[in-house]
């Protein structure tokens, strides 16, 4: 098994990237395998990892085509329907609360 070469914090040379970074500069991985790893040392708990990628073996992003603009209009829209109430509410609703604004004030002003 190889072992990947290992790079300090903010230390990598270049020609490497995140996944992160490439989708800044419009690039994905691509399906090559993780060329090295960032780690940043922590004091309570195990480092932190940042997997690396060769820039130059990745590949653009891929357009988005008008089916999958509509497959993500659809899951947005699904997600601003309140389960309470049945309404849309305009924006997506946090999972947190699992229902629309209107429904959460109504539910805070009936708590004794």
């Amino acid at each position: 098994m190889a072992t990947l070469p290992v790079y300090r914090w903010r230390l990598a040379p270049d020609g490497y990237a995140t996944r992160r970074q490439l989708r800044t500069l419009g690039l994905r991985p691509g399906g090559q395998d993780v060329a090295a790893q960032l780690e940043r040392p922590r004091k309570r708990r195990g480092p932190l990892v940042a997997y690396l990628y060769r820039i130059d073996h990745a590949k653009p992003v891929r357009p988005m085509t008008p089916a999958r603009w509509a497959a993500l209009e659809r899951a947005n829209a699904a997600q601003r329907v309140c389960p309470e109430c049945g309404r849309d509410a305009g924006y997506r609703i946090p999972r947190s609360r699992g229902m629309c604004g209107l429904c959460v004030h109504q539910d805070d002003a009936r708590a004794p």
